[in-house]
């Protein structure tokens, strides 16, 4: 007997190519081809949010590498935590990932 609780299926679906979209420019991916997936959405717009965090940072030379360096370590935790299953939320970006509506 497990005593891990089924998985939901949306999640067991959904759970790779969530974690992928965390790879800059692939956050389209799932944004456009899992449209009615609650779970690949939730971590797309994160992504695309992190994509353009890192595309402005890029614009302002002193602080690009802080901001880079913290959108990897960020992409790397959003991609743990789909691969697991998970919805979890950024810190500080996680909230205006909720208000994007494509």
């Amino acid at each position: 007997m497990s005593d891990q609780k089924p998985k939901d299926k949306d999640i067991e679906d959904n759970s790779f190519l969530a974690a992928i979209g965390y790879i800059g420019i692939v956050c389209i991916v799932p944004l456009f081809l899992k449209r009615n997936s609650k779970f690949a959405q939730f971590h797309a717009k994160q992504a695309l949010l992190l994509l353009i965090i890192e595309v402005v940072a890029w614009i302002i030379p002193p602080i690009a590498w802080i901001f880079y360096i913290l959108a990897v370590i960020l992409s790397v935790m959003g991609i743990k935590a789909a691969l697991e299953g998970k919805y979890w939320e950024l810190p500080l970006i996680g909230k205006y990932a909720k208000k994007i509506n494509l």
